[in-house]
């Protein structure tokens, strides 16, 4: 019954949807008040029915019904009670329920906390991101319903996915939907404004903070989906530049992009094609991220489907959505006429070659990503780009940017003087130099990956306690300091994070060492200069899997530090196996073990990695998450608020 509720739900949100669409649309053009006043009940009663079709889903596969296909192809009675919560998402059809469920959150947020906005701006705002439920609501209900029923239950299902029975991803696609779907709103924005006419510093001061909440949880899906893929995978990577894993970076890129964009728009009334183009395109990434995921057109581990009919549909959606979008931007590019002007050294400039760096990095990361396909398409030639591709043609554009970043926070807006706002940032730029070449100096025979990003992260970093530390005035002031906007801290927190993160994947690239070998029990093999001891393998039986265990113990010295416990599982529902490395985490380093198979003269393939400083990678994203929430929960940062103020003064700059 329950069920048969939440498919009814499904439906009837499907049709307020449409009214949320075509009535405040109609209103605002007619400057109707009592049709525009339509979109703010029909937003939430939109997210309260697909709330509650949502929670019936789950209900479903809390209590395995069976009777519901989607339940029997992603579940099993035997599985954990939170891998039969997040399957309710970890399948196709649940995580497209999970994402319009999104869409209709960030719409009825726009109704609840969007008052300050003029009327005609907010009904256009609620109309397109109503059109955008409307699109992916039909999408759900006429190709992937998961209210399906079977005619005949089977005793049980066939279990979930058990690479995705994992903490870690149980909560990445959640986090990272807020992200992908949250852009959505800058996208109605974007649309909204162009129907309107209207692009001036109070546009780009709404805009932002729902941009930065889509890229804060961006930031969060993404690290936890890396550590997920070095944990779990048994390959010891953090990055693979998976299609998947570039779907979900390329918006990111673009939403910081936009994320400064905003900036001059907001502060110069400049920038406005550019910013409202990257509004338009970061979501269109996102909805190509959807289409690679669920079209089969791409393979990757982190797949959902690949139904050829679901991907026409969804790049049904993508073409109407991103074709109708720069339609109209091509039809209103004279509204938006820049008014402010600057120099060649400004902040403006600064703000411009970031958004060129992180434009061009993500067009990079596409072409690597789409090549495969166009070269079979056109050329009947199967070839596949990898890591080295990547890393070689995006990391020089990280480069440029990080050692952009500080300076362009310290040069004034309009104009300025490089000599002037490098004064400040000379000490750093020597320290920066000292730590690069002191990772020099240990980098015997190893890639220059390592003291490169020595001294960039310690620019980024320095750089930006510098620029915080400048905002008090000539003369320090620790209390001055801390009465700084929330807005400052954040901007520092989050460049900051960035230099940690860019320390630890150069330490991990340039450092890191490897060792395979067979090792009997009882055996102990040294590696890295840390002493591994094989004490035992044993078979051990989970919850709803099988596992080959092994027992390793790490020491150094003669002094025991850590008991590693490696895993292989084999889940016999799903008829899968997994691996489980074995990690004892440091700051410094981890060292990652990663038990094989049995050989034939007894003994177990080893493999150990000791990996420096790993850590510092996800150390950094939660630095950089936690500069956007706290960006975030700068009163200037709510929607509308102050919009109509004066801009503040520069030493209150909102972070970028």
């Amino acid at each position: 019954m329950i069920t048969e509720l939440g498919h009814f739900a499904l439906v009837l949100a499907f049709l307020i949807a449409i009214v949320q669409s075509v009535v405040p649309m109609i209103g605002a053009w007619r400057r109707d008040p009592r049709w525009m006043a339509v979109a703010e009940p029909a937003a939430s009663l939109q997210f309260i029915l697909i709330a509650f079709s949502f929670a019936a889903l789950m209900w479903a596969f809390i209590v395995s019904d069976f009777s519901l296909r989607l339940v029997v192809l992603n579940s099993h009675s035997a599985k954990p009670m939170i891998y039969k919560i997040s399957g309710t998402w970890g399948n196709h059809e649940g995580s497209m329920l999970l994402w319009v469920l999104i869409v209709a959150l960030f719409g009825a947020m726009a109704a609840w906390f969007g008052n300050n906005l003029p009327p005609t701006l907010r009904a256009r705002v609620l109309a397109v991101q109503g059109a955008i439920g409307v699109a992916f609501l039909a999408f759900i209900l006429f190709t992937s319903n998961p209210f399906l029923r079977l005619a005949v239950p089977p005793f049980d299902g066939q279990d979930l996915n058990p690479l995705l029975q994992d903490p870690g991803l149980a909560f990445h696609p959640p986090f990272l939907y807020l992200g992908y779907v949250g852009l959505s709103m800058a996208f109605s924005f974007a649309v909204a404004a162009l129907i309107e006419g209207r692009v001036d510093a109070a546009w780009g001061r709404w805009v932002r903070p729902w941009t930065l909440a889509a890229w804060v949880f961006l930031t969060i899906g993404i690290a936890l989906g890396s550590w997920w893929a070095y944990y779990e995978l048994g390959w010891g990577g953090f990055w693979f530049w998976d299609p998947v894993e570039n779907a979900s970076f390329m918006p990111w890129l673009l939403a910081a992009a936009l994320l400064h964009s905003a900036i001059v728009v907001e502060k110069r009334e400049s920038l406005k094609a550019w910013t409202i183009l990257l509004a338009i395109l970061a979501f269109g990434f996102s909805l190509i991220g959807t289409f690679i995921v669920r079209s089969g057109l791409l393979t990757s581990v982190h797949a959902f489907a690949n139904d050829p009919e679901r991907g026409v549909f969804i790049l049904m959606i993508m073409g109407f959505f991103m074709g109708g979008a720069l339609i109209l931007f091509a039809l209103r590019a004279g509204v938006m006429e820049a008014r402010g002007v600057f120099g060649v050294v400004s902040r403006e400039s600064a703000l411009v070659a970031n958004n060129a760096l992180l434009a061009v990095s993500c067009f990079v990361v596409f072409v690597g990503t789409m090549w495969p396909l166009v070269a079979e398409m056109f050329f009947d030639r199967t070839l596949s780009v990898g890591p080295p591709f990547f890393n070689m043609a995006f990391t020089p554009f990280m480069v440029i940017l990080g050692l952009i970043l500080p300076v362009g926070a310290m040069i004034p807006w309009k104009r300025g003087q490089m000599a002037r706002a490098m004064r400040p940032l000379r000490y750093v730029f020597v320290l920066a130099l000292a730590f690069g070449g002191l990772a020099w100096a240990m980098n015997t025979g190893k890639p220059l990956t390592g003291p490169l990003g020595a001294f960039l992260g310690t620019w980024l970093v320095m750089g930006a306690m510098v620029d915080l530390a400048s905002r008090t005035g000539q003369k320090f002031d620790f209390a001055r300091l801390w009465r700084l906007p929330r807005a400052d801290w954040g901007k520092t927190v989050a460049h900051a994070g960035l230099g940690v993160t860019m320390i630890g994947v150069a330490g991990l690239t340039a450092w890191q060492s490897e060792d395979i070998r067979v090792a009997q029990v009882g055996e102990q093999f040294n590696v890295g200069g840390y002493d591994l001891t094989l004490d035992a393998v044993e078979n051990v039986e989970g919850p709803n899997y099988l596992s080959t265990m092994a027992f390793i113990t790490l020491s150094q010295d003669g002094e025991e530090i850590a008991q590693l416990r490696p895993e292989k599982r084999i889940y016999p529902v799903a008829q899968m196996p997994t691996t489980e490395a074995g990690i004892d985490y440091d700051l410094a380093r981890d060292v990652y073990v990663v038990i094989g198979d049995e050989q034939v003269n007894g003994g177990w393939a080893v493999r150990t990695y000791i990996k420096p400083l790993t850590n510092w990678i996800w150390i950094g994203c939660a630095l950089m998450s936690l500069g956007g929430l706290l960006s975030l929960s700068d009163r200037r940062f709510r929607v509308a608020v102050g919009a109509r103020k004066q801009p503040q003064s520069d030493s209150a700059v909102p972070a970028e």
